[in-house]
């Protein structure tokens, strides 16, 4: 069970930021002695992965806090965000950390992690690309670097979590899925109300 929460920790957090967990990773299984990636799953902490993606890491970052720049990134996330949730929750969930020291669950089924960390990543890009569109039109674009820096401190979060806390990594996915869903429903509810006010009356 703790490798399911290793897994979808660090899954939420692609969802967030595609590129962070996996420079995590990678940076760890290098440098740190907390976590030990299978081989399998090794190249991430490579000279060419690790240079990549940290590379990548900081376009997102700095991408993600200009109006309209973090939209179409988003866009264009679609795909890699899933991608590369598939791959932190593979790899985190097969990875010897300090908390999990032999994980079993998905033994004999690699694929099931990777499926698993898609759909994860998914749900938080699409929950994300939902709310930063609205919070820009709100606020004119002030809201975009102070929503992608809370996001990025989420992601972080989110992996530390992943690796030293599992439970707590579960908790936070789920109040991120909780909160985005509830600020969606708030600003729908806004804009139907807003809606009906300006129907002029016969």
């Amino acid at each position: 069970m703790l490798e399911f929460l290793v897994g979808s920790g660090l899954a939420a957090a692609a969802g967030l930021n595609a590129w962070m967990p996996l420079f995590a990773l990678g940076l760890l299984d290098r440098f740190v002695p907390v976590i030990d990636l299978p081989a399998s799953w090794s190249w991430l902490s490579s000279d060419v992965a690790l240079w990549i993606t940290g590379v990548l890491l900081v376009v997102e970052i700095v991408a993600d806090k200009i109006p309209a720049v973090d939209s179409v990134n988003d866009v264009l996330q679609t795909v890699v965000r899933p991608a590369s949730g598939g791959i932190a929750f593979g790899a985190g969930a097969s990875a010897q950390t300090v908390r999990v020291d032999d994980p079993s669950l998905f033994a004999g089924a690699a694929w099931v992690p990777i499926v698993v960390g898609v759909v994860i990543a998914l749900a938080l890009h699409a929950l994300k690309a939902s709310v930063r569109p609205l919070a820009n039109v709100a606020t004119a674009g002030v809201a975009a670097p102070v929503l992608s820096a809370a996001e990025d401190v989420s992601a972080g979060a989110l992996i530390v979590a992943a690796i030293f806390a599992p439970v707590l990594a579960g908790a936070l996915v789920v109040a991120l899925i909780v909160s985005a869903v509830l600020l969606l429903r708030r600003r729908r509810r806004h804009r139907s109300g807003t809606s009906v006010a300006s129907v002029p009356r016969p």
